[in-house]
C-alpha cells in the first residue's frame, strides 16, 4: 500500500511537472515567432508566421512530455551505487499510456496535416486579374528586375520596387548558376535556375524596405548577394515607373 501511494505521489509530480513545462512552451510558441522571424510585410509572411505559432503550440505538449519524463527519470530510476540496477518499469506494458500516446500523436498529425493543405489552399487563393508581372534575374552575384514601363517598353531596375496592396507575380530565372530567391519579409523563397523560369507570388501589404537574399551557395560572393526591395504608394510606385529609363 505504501508503496502503491509512493507511486502515486510519484505520478502526480510528473503530472504537474508536464503541465508547467506546457504551459512555458506554449507562451514561448506564441510570441517568439513574432521577435525571432522577420518582420512581416505581406500576407504571406503573416500566415508564416501564424503557422509557425500553432504547430509550436501544438508541439509544446509533446515536447513537454519528453523533457517531463527525461527529468522525473533522472529523478527516480538513477542508479547508485554498486551492483545491477533494478529493473525500471515497462510503460511500454501499460495499455492506458500507449493508447493514450497513439491517440495524441495521431490527431496532432492529422491537425497538422490539416492546417497545412488549408494554408496552401489560402496562399494559392488570392490570384488577382491584374498582378504586376516582375521579371527577376540572378547572376553572380546580383540581382536584376524588369518590369512593363509605358507604350510597352521594358524598365530594369537593380533595387526591387513594388506597390503596396497589389498582388506580385514573379518569374524568376539564372543566367549561370542556381541562385535563390528570397524575400524575407514577404515570406516568400524559390530557386532561380538557369535556362528556366520559377514562379512565385505574393502580395505586400506594407510600406517600407525589404531585403532580397540569395539563398543558394553561388560562389565566392554569394554573402554579398544581398539588395534592398522597396514597397511604395500605388501612386508613388507608377511615378517611379514612368520615371525610369525605357528600354526597348
Amino acid at each position: 500500500m505504501t508503496s502503491s501511494n509512493e507511486n502515486k505521489k510519484s505520478l502526480k509530480s510528473f503530472y504537474v511537472l508536464w503541465a508547467i513545462l506546457t504551459v512555458f512552451g506554449v507562451v514561448v510558441s506564441l510570441y517568439a515567432p513574432g521577435y525571432l522571424m522577420p518582420k512581416s510585410m505581406s500576407s504571406s509572411m503573416h500566415l508564416s508566421i501564424l503557422t509557425m505559432v500553432v504547430f509550436s503550440v501544438s508541439a509544446a505538449p509533446v515536447a513537454a512530455g519528453v523533457y517531463a519524463a527525461t527529468l522525473y527519470i533522472m529523478r527516480n530510476w538513477a542508479h547508485k551505487g554498486d551492483g545491477v540496477p533494478a529493473a525500471a518499469p515497462a510503460i511500454r506494458e501499460s495499455a492506458k499510456t500507449v493508447v493514450t500516446w497513439t491517440l495524441t500523436s495521431v490527431i496532432l498529425t492529422v491537425f497538422l496535416l490539416i492546417w497545412g493543405l488549408g494554408a496552401l489552399a489560402v496562399d494559392n487563393s488570392g490570384a488577382s486579374s491584374n498582378p504586376l508581372v516582375v521579371n527577376v534575374t540572378g547572376q553572380q552575384w546580383v540581382w536584376s528586375f524588369q518590369y512593363a514601363g509605358p507604350n510597352g517598353t521594358k524598365v530594369e531596375s537593380n533595387d526591387l520596387y513594388l506597390p503596396e496592396g497589389r498582388e506580385v507575380v514573379f518569374h524568376i530565372t539564372s543566367l549561370d548558376v542556381t541562385h535563390g530567391f528570397w524575400l524575407p519579409q514577404m515570406g516568400v523563397q524559390v530557386d532561380a535556375n538557369e535556362g528556366t523560369f520559377t514562379e512565385i507570388h505574393t502580395t505586400p501589404n506594407k510600406l517600407g524596405t525589404f531585403d532580397v537574399r540569395c539563398t543558394q551557395f553561388c560562389g565566392l560572393n554569394h554573402a554579398f548577394m544581398v539588395t534592398q526591395g522597396h514597397v511604395l504608394t500605388p501612386s508613388a510606385f507608377t511615378t517611379w515607373l514612368n520615371a525610369q529609363p525605357a528600354r526597348s
